[in-house]
């Protein structure tokens, strides 16, 4: 019976290697499913962040095309806006809230 106990094990580590070298593996596996999960949180920031920015972009060619559109004489009214000038007899209401 000594021989065929013997034979049945010959193909594998003994538990004392097999145990914390899967105990290693998983550790490692667990590690790089944290670092994966920071990063991809990282990104969907990063990737919120840009299509805002693409919206807000939008948004300005939006204004400058029906600027654009509307004639010479818009765009300078529009740039003579930006600069603070106004109209003769013009009121302009600035809104401090910060909205």
């Amino acid at each position: 019976m000594s021989k065929n106990r013997g034979q049945s094990q010959r193909g594998f580590l003994p538990w004392w290697i097999t145990v914390p070298v899967f105990l290693i593996v998983c550790g490692s596996l667990f590690v790089n499913l944290v670092q994966y999960q920071v990063s991809i949180a990282s990104k969907q920031q990063e990737l919120q962040s840009v299509q805002n920015q693409l919206s807000t972009q939008l948004t300005e060619n939006a204004e400058l095309s029906g600027t654009l559109d509307q004639g010479e004489s818009a765009i300078i009214e529009r740039y003579a806006r930006e600069q603070g000038y106004a109209k003769p007899n013009e009121r302009v209401f600035v809104d401090i809230s910060g909205k």
